[in-house]
């Protein structure tokens, strides 16, 4: 006797290849619309889904195997004796293959041509019903959801039965399957219509294993689409680690405005500065602090060119970043075999979510989108600021945003001249920021001076003031603010309070 296998699939690879084995091994093929017709045309015998149920696809094709027949087929307990007696009451016959895949929302769903109705066309019921369906029956069903599972599946078909742990691994793939296409409709409709969101829904397919975590002895894995932003185009695969600076490195560096470069490492910054070429703005940049560049990751925002390929080969530099690359500069960096190339595919977006694992949940915030914005901030000291400060005031203030708090970072000529990042105490950031500065022969007269929260106490403006910063830039909000806006008026300095705040932890 015959077995029965339904076949209905929006992604039609190699279906003609299984579609034929299946045949060979004494299945009936059942198929729907254009998944029939193409079955047909190549010779196989199939059987229309309307003929079988004896009920026309209607709607334009919205419903064509929500039937008893078919779900009937699929769910029924093929060992329990009421199930039995009630198929065989109905004419119901078992279906024992279930290989369907979806209609491709996921991919419509980020067309800006597309309207909305377009879209939600591409939304598939019958087809969720149906994987959903078979995978609740496991038991006795084997539901194919990949084309990159059916050379497996053929081979085990040819042995003879299809064993439980394989249904098994299909019913749990199944379900992640539909899960994660039910995560993109829900997302969208919330994006779409301005609703309010009442969950937050991760669900992102598993691209890779790492080589290990943040440590060797932790595994790790890339989910998600990292792909769209980032490939590798020489080197060994990217590390955890790698992947974090290099993220930290980029969103820096594509904030920064005008020619910029960007080094990070271990996540803070320790150059970052804008130029007249890419080369300058390196140059610059690595002047910041060239021994905590060794091993670091840099990143640009434009084009790298030979003469600035030729200067990174100076250092060992883990990872180097950019839009694009001349091709005697790919030539140049590939002399490094220890290095990564990695070419930005696309800016990251800032629409995201910043998420931190706490016991029993998750800890979900949009992330910093902030930006200083001149208008909307307040000069709170008698000394006014002179326009040409206003960018290495800006300049600074962007820096300390992607710096780990407690954060002071000293700036001037668009160049940083000395970080203090990740103290307990700011003073302690301060000093350390005044310290490297110095200890890169760093001349620290007329620059500026940013803080990624308020200071509770003036001590750390004394500490800038007394080494030659004549501007500082931060949230205000303490309630000692009046102590530390009289010991900047005191040393002839000027201050803004950008009423934000930029921790980051």
């Amino acid at each position: 006797m015959k077995k029965i296998a339904l076949i209905s699939v929006s992604d039609k690879t190699d279906i003609i290849n299984f579609s034929k084995k299946i045949s060979e091994n004494n299945y009936t093929i059942l198929a729907t619309g254009k998944t029939a017709d193409l079955i047909i045309e190549n010779n196989i015998d199939c059987v229309k889904i309307q003929d079988y149920t004896s009920f026309p696809e209607i709607f334009d094709g919205r419903v064509k195997t929500l039937h008893p027949k078919i779900f009937g087929g699929i769910l029924f307990r093929r060992h329990n004796e009421k199930d039995l007696e009630q198929a065989k009451k109905n004419e119901i016959q078992p279906i024992d293959i279930v290989c369907v895949n979806l209609y491709p929302f996921p991919k419509v769903v980020d067309i800006k041509d597309f309207s909305v109705d377009e879209k939600i066309e591409n939304i598939d019921i019958g087809g969720p019903s149906l994987i959903r369906a078979a995978a609740k029956n496991y038991k006795y069903i084997s539901v194919i959801t990949d084309p990159k599972q059916y050379n497996d599946f053929l081979e085990e078909l040819e042995k003879g039965d299809i064993s439980l742990q394989t249904r098994e691994r299909l019913a749990a793939d199944a379900f992640s399957y539909t899960s994660l296409y039910d995560t993109i409709i829900a997302n969208y409709f919330e994006n779409e219509f301005k609703f309010p969101k009442k969950s937050i829904r991760l669900n992102y397919p598993i691209k890779e294993e790492l080589r290990y975590g943040e440590n060797p002895h932790q595994k790790a894995f890339i989910f998600g689409d990292f792909n769209k932003y980032f490939e590798c185009t020489f080197g060994k695969e990217l590390s955890y680690n790698n992947i974090i600076d290099l993220t930290s490195a980029v969103e820096l560096v594509y904030e920064l405005r005008n020619i910029s470069c960007a080094i990070i490492k271990h996540t803070n910054p320790c150059g970052a500065a804008s130029g007249d070429t890419v080369l300058d703005a390196y140059i610059k940049a690595l002047s910041s602090d060239p021994v905590s560049a060794f091993g670091g990751i840099v990143a640009f925002n434009n084009k790298v060119d030979a003469k600035t390929a030729e200067k990174l080969n100076e250092i060992f530099l883990e990872i180097v970043a950019a839009p694009d690359y001349d091709l005697d500069a790919i030539e140049i960096l590939q002399k490094k075999k220890n290095r990564r190339i990695v070419k930005i595919l696309s800016k990251p977006p800032y629409n995201k979510y910043s998420i931190k694992d706490i016991p029993g949940g998750l800890l979900v915030q949009d992330k910093d989108s902030s930006i200083f914005e001149k208008q909307n901030s307040e000069v709170v000291t008698e000394k006014k600021v002179v326009d040409s400060e206003y960018e290495d005031i800006n300049f600074a203030w962007v820096v300390c945003k992607h710096t780990k708090s407690n954060a002071i970072v000293i700036v001037r000529d668009k160049k940083i001249l000395g970080v203090g990042a990740g103290q307990t105490s700011r003073v302690d950031s301060a000093k350390i920021a005044i310290m490297k500065a110095k200890e890169f022969g760093h001349e620290l007269k007329n620059s500026v001076a940013a803080s990624d929260a308020f200071f509770p106490f003036p001590d750390g403006v004394i500490e800038l003031v007394n080494n030659g910063i004549t501007s500082i830039v931060q949230p205000g909000g303490s309630v000692r603010d009046q102590e530390v806006i009289d010991v900047a008026n005191k040393n002839d300095i000027s201050m803004i309070f950008t009423k934000i705040r930029n921790f980051k932890h």
